[in-house]
């Protein structure tokens, strides 16, 4: 078994000397995951897929000199988060929508009673990430979708790391509190 970080600098090796076809395994195997973190961050799922394509087609133009420090997942997942933040930034300019309008994901192999309490969870969850400051809920979606460690997510939100861990604790705590039924509106 290869270790996930020495695979990943296999891959961008092999990326950045002519294989790009490469790209298709960094595609497949990190795909998902950015989803996941670009729709918590947007809550649009059509938003969060072009977030994602977006940050594949910057690395199509690295072909040959692709260059990081740290995990390939970090990387790219600092690429969704920043794609994000330029959306939510326009959106504040040129307002369209809110989360409650993001389509709801379809599940399948569950039983309809199952899909409508996870589907209930979701909307709460939901609700509860609007409420927080875009900063909070950045952190806490970088950290725990995107499993980034907090010194990156504070270097590239430029702020000091225990801000960074303040905006954390601070959304957990106002996260719990919402969907304990104390907070809501």
């Amino acid at each position: 078994m290869v270790f996930p970080m020495l695979e990943d600098r296999i891959l961008v090796w092999r990326f950045n000397h002519g294989r790009p076809e490469v790209l298709h395994d960094i595609y497949d195997k990190y795909r998902c995951e950015l989803l996941t973190l670009a729709l918590a961050l947007l809550g649009d799922l059509a938003a969060a897929e072009d977030v994602v394509q977006d940050v594949f087609l910057s690395l199509v133009r690295l072909a040959g000199r692709l260059k990081f420090t740290g995990s390939l997942k970090g990387y790219l997942a600092t690429g969704v988060a920043n794609g994000a933040r330029n959306i939510l930034r326009a959106h504040r300019r040129h307002p369209t929508g809110g989360l409650d309008e993001a389509d709801p994901i379809a599940a399948e192999d569950i039983r309809p009673d199952e899909a409508a309490a996870i589907e209930e969870q979701l909307d709460q969850l939901k609700w509860a990430l609007g409420q927080l400051p875009q900063e909070q809920r950045e952190v806490l979606v970088l950290r725990v979708y995107g499993q980034m460690p907090f010194k990156e997510i504070a270097r590239q939100q430029g702020v000091p790391t225990n801000t960074a861990l303040g905006r954390y604790r601070y959304a957990v705590d106002r996260l719990r509190s919402m969907l304990d039924g104390e907070v809501r509106k």
